[in-house]
């Protein structure tokens, strides 16, 4: 475990599905943001309630708990690296919406000025749509080949 948290981590080992509900209530009552991670089989009070939780499986595709990623038992150790590219999601969004506002706000200023047909207008406003999916699905493999994923 020392590869993957820091050395001032709070790691616990060998608590009751209620003690780990009850500590992520804690912390979560002194404003902490809780990650979980479990197996998912009598963590699911613990995983629901943190405010990531984070399931390890070996078999991922028979697996439903209540937790918001499931990683399969073979790539625990890519965690850090999993961990960095969800966080990486929140930079695309970010970009994402810029250049969504940069596009509208060039099609608003010509239909302002009446230089945008309604014809051209209907045509272009699909067409950001799908810009926009291919700008973030391009992104999200970009920053992925980079991660190693």
């Amino acid at each position: 475990m020392e590869k993957i948290f820091p050395i001032n981590s709070t790691l616990n080992f060998n608590q009751s599905p209620s003690d780990k509900l009850q500590y992520i209530q804690s912390l979560q009552n002194q404003k902490h943001t809780v990650a979980m991670i479990g197996d998912g089989l009598n963590d699911a009070g613990a995983l629901k309630q943190s405010d990531v939780g984070i399931a390890i499986s070996d078999d991922i595709n028979n697996f439903s708990p209540a937790c918001d990623a499931i990683v399969d038992g073979s790539k625990f150790d890519d965690l850090k690296t999993l961990i960095g590219f969800a966080k990486s999601g929140k930079t695309i969004i970010i970009a994402s919406f810029c250049v969504s506002l940069i596009y509208n706000s060039i099609g608003l200023t010509f239909a302002v000025h009446g230089t945008l047909s309604p014809v051209i207008a209907a045509i272009l406003m699909p067409l950001s749509s799908i810009t926009i999916v291919l700008f973030t699905t391009g992104l999200s493999n970009i920053i992925a080949k980079r991660r190693g994923l």
